[in-house]
Parts: structure tokens; C-alpha cells; sequence
């Protein structure tokens, strides 16, 4: 079996700016045919997903932020999300990000997926976590944050999902594979 990549060569890699989160880099590549072509890449050290589920009166919850979105100009609904430190284990990062964006601790932070969310542009890989068992304890936030918290039932949340009324691809993701799992 071929691959695409098979015959495709990197010439040379140059790093444009160093962000606080990523890099920004320009990487040369020779085609298969000998045309060389600039492919500009986002670099990502990888994110925490968390899908928080609370069960208030035998109804599962799933806890939401709004969050505002400079780089679309607007406030997505959305489940929390973080960067991770350099070396940062993932799931300390999702029970990190969970206590600061929504204010929730977990008992149990569960692996569920790895991804990318945007390969065609950056490296990043977001690893999804379930987080269950929660206490509320506050948010953390940090200063370049503003984040509400929206606790909506998990039936509406996977409605949302499958309806087109929710637009974060990662959300979507995690509802849906959580529901097939059985697991809302």
C-alpha cells in the first residue's frame, strides 16, 4: 500500500514567530515531482479536552462555558480546554483546566479519545477526558479570561450536538462519542 507522504521531503523548517501558547513556522517541502512548495504550520504542544458530567437529582448535567472566540469575532458554547505546560501530564492539565474555567473539581478524570483538530494547519492533538464526580470549589481564572458557566442537561446537549446549534467541533466530538459509549 502507498502512502502519500511516501517520496514527500522537508527541506527546511523556519520558525516565523514564538507565540505564549505556539510557533508559527514555514517548512519547505520537495513533492514526489521535485516541486518545492511552502507549507505554513501552526506548532501546538497539545490541549486537554474535558466533557465535566454532574449528576444533580439522578439528571446528568454536562457543565458548558461561554467563552469568547477573538480569532471568529464571538462567544462559543463550548466544554472546557486547555494548553498544556511543557511536560505536562494531559490529564493533570484537564483537572486543571476544569477547576479553572468552571469552577469544578472531579473525583475521576477517564481518557476517552485523541485527535487533531485541524491537521491541515497545526500539530496540535487534543486529548478528551470525562471528568465525573464533581465538587464545586470556584473558578480560577486567569487574567485573559472571561468564561460564564452553563450547566445544560445532557438529552439538550446531544440535541445541540446532532442539531447544528452547537458550532465547537471538540463539544461535538465528546457528546456524541460519550452518548454512543452510553456514558450520557
Amino acid at each position: 500500500m502507498s502512502h502519500a507522504s511516501e517520496g514527500i521531503r522537508e527541506l527546511s523548517r523556519t520558525t516565523v514567530r514564538k507565540g505564549r501558547k505556539f510557533d508559527f513556522e514555514v517548512v519547505r517541502v520537495r513533492m514526489p515531482g521535485g516541486q518545492e512548495l511552502d507549507r505554513e504550520i501552526v506548532r501546538h504542544g497539545g490541549s486537554a479536552v474535558i466533557l465535566p458530567i454532574l449528576d444533580i437529582d439522578g439528571r446528568r448535567q454536562i457543565v458548558f462555558v461561554e467563552n469568547h472566540r477573538f480569532s471568529i469575532g464571538r462567544t462559543l458554547l463550548e466544554i472546557p480546554a486547555g494548553t498544556l505546560e511543557p511536560g505536562e501530564d494531559p490529564a493533570v492539565c484537564a483537572a486543571r483546566e476544569l477547576i479553572e474555567e468552571t469552577g469544578y473539581r472531579a473525583a475521576r478524570v477517564e481518557p476517552l479519545a485523541e485527535f487533531y483538530p485541524t491537521p491541515g494547519m497545526t500539530d496540535e492533538r487534543m486529548r478528551l477526558y470525562l471528568a465525573t464526580g464533581l465538587t464545586h470549589v470556584g473558578q480560577d481564572l486567569e487574567d485573559d479570561e472571561s468564561i460564564t458557566v452553563r450547566l445544560i442537561d445532557a438529552a439538550e446537549a446531544l440535541r445541540m450536538a446532532t442539531d447544528r446549534t452547537l458550532d465547537d467541533g471538540k463539544s461535538i466530538l465528546a457528546i456524541t462519542l460519550a452518548h454512543a459509549r452510553g456514558l450520557l
